[in-house]
């Protein structure tokens, strides 16, 4: 049976979470491999609204074993504050795995996030400030402090004892900032081990141990194919790698083990925070999206920048995560209009592309060419069957297929899970 990986195909929040809550029933096991609490799923259930940031939304269904995987970084104060919620709502929690090799978010990351966004005024990236950046630079710079760390306290004070050296001396001289207190943060981390301790485990031998098994793995990325460390539009990405290939280092599995990459498309674009934006729309058009789309970020609370669907992004995220089919999200926004536009291209001066331009700069200024479709303009919130769906909206979604080259097996409809067209037997194509 497949390993399966479900990436986003644009900047984040495509509905990744509802792709995820619909396939959970045949999923035994669902891992989570990279991002922090950075990222955030909605997924609506009887019309309850549950938001996790950290804990894969597997977490939902009593078969599945949820894994954070050791490409995530954790930040403890966080995740205990969310399987707290959780079992508050009646959720059990007990199955959850969190990787021995998963680095931490420290007090130190958090701060340094947030005020080295605010020296850079203008030009700031838009982090969420969660320290998540920082964390990741810990840990390529080889003095990250783990979750295994925190079952020896030993350890765990002489690794924080030299990383408050160095990171004291950048808050109190560079920013001015008052200096950490070690005794403080080993007294705070003290009970995040007791809550956590349980959790912590070789994730990477327990997920082989389930796909040798033959059993059904979910691999679930957070962020999106273009705030990619390497193949996003670099330096306005996130600080891991989202993109398929991300989930084998992040969850410690060979690339033969995925067997199906399921790439997430919203109908139209959003992204949050800085950076290029070629489809990006103002006025009422993203008033419009933002509105029905509910287009706030989930971790953050902001209002995504909206835009028309960008199939250059999309032919690009195919080629790069090898995405073996499609779920195309929120198409039932669209019904508003009485135009739809696909960007298939864009133009710079006098050159034109049909593939995503290969220096920075172009794409910063690269105008959008577009297809322009007939809206549908109709309730389609309860269509079940592709062949129900109006002519109009089935061409929009045919020309995505045309231009992907991939076929688009899941649509939705609508935010709950029933809202939902599935085309064919995922598992099994």
């Amino acid at each position: 049976m497949p390993g399966i990986v479900c990436v986003g195909t644009q900047w984040g929040d495509e509905g990744k979470g509802k792709v995820t809550d619909l396939l959970a029933p045949d999923m035994h096991m669902v891992v989570r491999y990279q991002g922090g609490n950075n990222a955030g799923h909605t997924i609506v259930v009887d019309k309850q609204k549950l938001k996790v940031h950290l804990v894969p939304s597997g977490i939902l269904y009593s078969h599945i074993t949820p894994v954070i995987a050791n490409g995530v970084v954790v930040d403890p104060k966080v995740l205990v504050e969310e399987l707290a919620e959780l079992e508050t709502q009646e959720i059990r929690t007990d199955k959850l795995l969190i990787s021995n090799n998963a680095h931490l978010v420290m007090p130190y990351h958090r701060i340094l996030d947030q005020v080295k966004e605010r020296k850079l005024g203008r030009s700031k990236i838009g982090t969420t400030h969660k320290g998540i950046g920082p964390a990741y630079s810990d840990k390529a710079a080889r003095s990250g402090i783990r979750t295994q760390d925190l079952l020896d306290m030993k350890i765990f004070r002489e690794k924080l004892k030299q990383a408050l050296e160095e990171k004291n001396a950048i808050l109190t001289k560079i920013y001015g900032i008052e200096a950490l207190k070690l005794d403080d943060i080993i007294t705070e981390f003290n009970s995040y081990t007791k809550e956590l301790k349980g959790y912590i485990t070789d994730t990477s031998f327990a997920i082989n141990e389930a796909l040798i098994a033959g059993k059904n793995v979910f691999f679930e990325g957070a962020q999106g194919t273009f705030l990619d460390l390497d193949h996003g539009t670099y330096p306005y990405v996130t600080s891991s790698s989202p993109v398929a290939g991300g989930a084998c280092i992040g969850a410690g599995v060979a690339p033969s083990r995925i067997n199906k990459v399921i790439g997430v498309a919203k109908a139209y674009t959003t992204r949050v925070g800085s950076g290029p934006f070629p489809t990006e729309e103002k006025g009422d058009v993203c008033d419009t999206l933002r509105e029905k789309g509910v287009e706030f970020g989930t971790t953050t609370g902001r209002a995504r920048r909206c835009g028309w669907f960008d199939a250059i992004l999309l032919k690009y995220a195919v080629l790069v995560n090898g995405i073996t089919s499609l779920a195309l999200t929120k198409v039932d926004v669209l019904s508003e209009f009485e135009k739809v536009k696909v960007g298939t291209g864009y133009r710079l001066g006098d050159t034109y592309f049909d593939r995503f331009p290969p220096h920075q700069s172009f794409f910063h200024k690269c105008v959008p060419v577009y297809e322009e479709f007939e809206g549908w303009q109709a309730d389609i919130s309860h269509v079940s069957r592709y062949n129900e769906l109006p002519s109009q909206a089935r061409n929009f979604v045919e020309k995505i297929e045309e231009i992907a080259g991939v076929p688009v097996e899941i649509i939705s409809v609508g935010p709950e899970r029933n809202q939902t067209i599935v085309r064919d037997k995922i598992l099994s194509s």
